[in-house]
């Protein structure tokens, strides 16, 4: 099986019990972006990360930003993939 572009790799440290924070934010981009994400992969990683990529471009990194956003997440996902895409109440400023 080969994988589809683009592709995103939520990396998440398994000691700290971040796989069902990973499994969140990966069902809210494969909804939001289901036609134009390629796939989304939950990969086990060393102790304290959570990394977020898009190919081979680092998105997020809870080392340097902390948790991140949902909607600064789709915000900076659909900024790369669908530029010219809405995203409806998410693109909204917060007061």
């Amino acid at each position: 099986m080969q994988v589809r572009e683009p592709a995103i790799v939520i990396e998440y440290c398994p000691r700290c019990r971040w796989l069902l924070r990973a499994a969140w934010l990966a069902q809210e981009l494969l909804t939001t972006f289901e036609a134009e994400l390629g796939s989304v992969t939950l990969s086990p990683g060393p102790d304290g990360v959570f990394k977020i990529w898009l190919g081979d471009s680092l998105l997020h990194s809870r080392e340097q930003d902390g948790f991140p956003e949902l909607r600064l997440l789709k915000q900076l996902v659909r900024d790369r993939i669908a530029p010219e895409r809405a995203l409806g109440h998410t693109d909204r400023p917060q007061s």
